[in-house]
C-alpha cells in the first residue's frame, strides 16, 4: 500500500522507483503522512520541506518518464540535521539567533546526495550548538526518544534518529564530533556510519570565523539509516571531492583484501569505570554472531584509553575556553550553558604548552593505535558504556558529566584519531535498544560495514516503530 511506504529502507525505495513500481511523488507524500501522524509527539523534525520536497519528487518522475538515466538515490527522500547547510533553509544548530541564517547553496555532500537524485524532505533537531547528548534546543525544544521518553533520544543528530525510528524518514544526515551520530543511534535503534576525517567534504563554516582546531580535526559529515546497505550506499554517494574542503582524501571505498579470518578485537568495558550489565550482554551477543560468520573475536583492549579521552577533553577545553564560551553564554539555553560550565570544571585551564603537549599526544595514541590495527582491524566495543541515560541526567552536576565522559571513552576517542565507526543495533533489552559499534582503521569503512552487516542480519531490529507512549 503506498501510505505503508514509509517502512521501506533506502535501497528498496531506490530500486522500487527506478523500477518504476512506485513513484517519488508516492514515496514523498507517504514520509510526509508519517510526519504529519508522528513529528507532532516526539518533536524530532521542527522544518518539514513539503512544497519543495513535492516538486523535487515532481521533477523526478518526470525525469523517469522522459528516459532520464536515474541517480543511485533517484527520488528518495532524505532529512538533515539542522547545523548541516541547506540552501534556502535556516542552518539554525538549534539556536534563535540563527533563525535567519539561510545558506546560498549546500554543503558539499548535500549537494551530491541531490546530484544522486535524493530530495530534502525536513531538517533534524539538535541541541544547542551541538553542546549536549540530549536533543534539546533552545529554539525548537526538546525531542524525544520514541522507545521510551523517559530516556535520551541521545544528541547531537537525534532529531534524525527518531525520523528514521519511526519511519518518518529513510536516510538521516548528521555529523560526529563526540558520537554525535553513533550515540542517537544507540539510544533509537538505528544504525550510523561515522566516516574517517577526510572522507566527506565539508565546507566553510557560515562564519567569519574558522572553527578551532579540534572542530577540524575532529567533527566529519555522515550518514544514519535503518539498514546497514544503505549506509554503504549513502557513504559512495556523498564522499566526492569539493574544491571547499582543502583536507578531502581520495581514498578508495573499498581498501585490500585481509586474510581470512580477519580478527576483531572485542573491547566490553572501556575503562576503569565501569560497564553496565545491559551494555556487556550486548557485545557479548555481536561477538557471538560475528564468530559465527567467520571473524576471529578475542577479547583485548586497544591501547591508552583513559590517555585517550584525556587528550579528548584537554584539547577541547582548550578550544572552547579560547572561542566559543562568549558564544555559549549569549545564544544557548540554560541547560546547554550548565553542562558546558560543569565540563570545564573537569578540565584545568590550559596553558601553550598544555596544548602543544595534548596535540603530541594525540599523535603518539594514533601511532600505537595504527599498530594494534594492524594485527586487528575491527574494535567490537560499546558506543556508551551505559544505557541511554535519564533525561535531566547530563545536566545534573559536574559528577554526572564525568560519568557520561568516561561512559562514551572509545566513542570520543574514534574522534580524536580521526577513524571510521558503525553503530549498529543487537537487540532491545528492558524496552530499549541494545547497540555495539565497530572501529575500523583509516578509509576501512568498508570492514567496518561488512562486519556490521553480519550483525544486523542477526540481530533484526524492529525499526520503524510507533512511539511507544
Amino acid at each position: 500500500m503506498v501510505n505503508e511506504l514509509w517502512r521501506g529502507s533506502l535501497s528498496d525505495l531506490a530500486e522500487a522507483i527506478r523500477a518504476r513500481k512506485v513513484s517519488s511523488t508516492e514515496v514523498v507524500q507517504a514520509h510526509l503522512q508519517r510526519i504529519d501522524a508522528v513529528n507532532p509527539r516526539v518533536n524530532a523534525l521542527p522544518e518539514v520541506l513539503r512544497d519543495a520536497a513535492l516538486r523535487a519528487a515532481a521533477r523526478a518522475d518526470h525525469a523517469l518518464a522522459r528516459g532520464v538515466a536515474p541517480g543511485p538515490l533517484h527520488g528518495v527522500p532524505f532529512t538533515l540535521k539542522i547545523n548541516i547547510d541547506l540552501a534556502g533553509s535556516a542552518t539554525t544548530a538549534g539556536v534563535p539567533a540563527l533563525r535567519e541564517a539561510v545558506p546560498a547553496c549546500d554543503a558539499p555532500h548535500v549537494a551530491q546526495l541531490k546530484a544522486a537524485g535524493a530530495i530534502a524532505l525536513a531538517r533534524g533537531n539538535m541541541p544547542d550548538f551541538g553542546f549536549r547528548w540530549h536533543t534539546d534546543s533552545s529554539l525548537h525544544g526538546a525531542s524525544l526518544n520514541p522507545w521510551d521518553a523517559r530516556v535520551t533520544p541521545g544528541g547531537s543528530s537525534g532529531g534524525d534518529a527518531i525520523a528514521l525510528a519511526t519511519g518518518m524518514t529513510p536516510l538521516g544526515l548528521g555529523n560526529d564530533f563526540g558520537g554525535s551520530l553513533r550515540y542517537p543511534a544507540l539510544c533509537c535503534g538505528v544504525a550510523a556510519l561515522r566516516p574517517t576525517l577526510g572522507r566527506v567534504a565539508r565546507a566553510a563554516p557560515p562564519t567569519p570565523v574558522e572553527p578551532p582546531l579540534s572542530f577540524q580535526m575532529f567533527s566529519v559529515h555522515g550518514p544514519m539509516a535503518r539498514q546497514v546497505r544503505d549506509l554503504r550506499l549513502t557513504l559512495a554517494a556523498m564522499s566526492a571531492a569539493d574544491a571547499r574542503d582543502p583536507w578531502w582524501v581520495p581514498a578508495p571505498l573499498v581498501g585490500p583484501a585481509l586474510r581470512a579470518p580477519i580478527k576483531v578485537a572485542m573491547c566490553v568495558d572501556p575503562g576503569a569505570w565501569g560497564v553496565h550489565a545491559q551494555v556487556a550482554e550486548g557485545v557479548h551477543k555481536a561477538a557471538h554472531w560475528l564468530d559465527q560468520a567467520g571473524y576471529g573475536v578475542e577479547e583485548i583492549a586497544p591501547p591508552q584509553i583513559a590517555e585517550m579521552l584525556e587528550t579528548y577533553m584537554q584539547i577541547i577545553a582548550a578550544d572552547v575556553r579560547s572561542t566559543l564560551l562568549p558564544a555559549v553564554a549569549a545564544l544557548t539555553s540554560a541547560d546547554t550553558q550548565r553542562f558546558v560550565t560543569d565540563f570545564m570544571q573537569l578540565v584545568p585551564a590550559s596553558t601553550l604548552d598544555g596544548y602543544i603537549g595534548a596535540l603530541a599526544r594525540r599523535n603518539q595514541i594514533a601511532r600505537a593505535w595504527g599498530l594494534f590495527q594492524q594485527d586487528y582491524p575491527l574494535l567490537l566495543a560499546p558506543v556508551s558504556a551505559q544505557p541511554p541515560f535519564a533525561v535531566g541526567f547530563d545536566v545534573s552536576g559536574v559528577a554526572a558529566v564525568r560519568a557520561l565522559m568516561q561512559a562514551m571513552a572509545l566513542s570520543v576517542g574514534v574522534n580524536l584519531l580521526g577513524l571510521p565507526a558503525v553503530a549498529i543495533p543487537v537487540g532491545v533489552a528492558h524496552g530499549l535498544p541494545q547497540g555495539v559499534q565497530l572501529i575500523g582503521a583509516r578509509y576501512r569503512e568498508d570492514l567496518c560495514l561488512d562486519a556490521a552487516e553480519c550483525i544486523e542480519r542477526a540481530a533484526a531490529m524492529p525499526t520503524p516503530i510507533d512511539p511507544r507512549f
